[in-house]
């Protein structure tokens, strides 16, 4: 497990986690929700989305609500599985319109 330093600045490390099994809200067919806690200020957000939703769905939802107001983060903990979150990762980058090379960004940790 890899050691995540203490945040300097608001929004640079959060934690996500889903809660599901919720009841449809209304009309909508969001029965879960995404919570989003800046490590920070520990400040909460509530997303309200579908238990099934892809990565490119949580990042789209996460650009829309959260990262066009705050800045990118530099690290998301979260315990989906590994491959959720590298999609998640891959998804923000084309959301954004930027290039993320995995294995250059592994050479250039190594080299840390």
């Amino acid at each position: 497990m890899t050691h995540i330093q203490e945040p300097k600045s608001p929004w640079e490390v959060v934690h996500m986690d889903w809660v599901t099994a919720l009841p449809p809200s209304g009309d909508k067919i969001d029965n879960a929700c995404l919570v989003i806690v800046d490590r920070y200020r520990k400040t909460p957000i509530f997303l309200p989305c579908h238990k099934d939703d892809t990565a490119m769905d949580t990042a789209l939802l996460l650009w829309s609500r959260v990262i066009s107001h705050t800045g990118l983060f530099e690290n998301i903990i979260c315990d989906r599985y590994l491959k959720f979150t590298s999609a998640l990762w891959t998804n923000l980058h084309r959301v954004l319109g930027l290039s993320y090379h995995y294995k250059q960004h592994l050479i250039l940790k190594q080299m840390d």
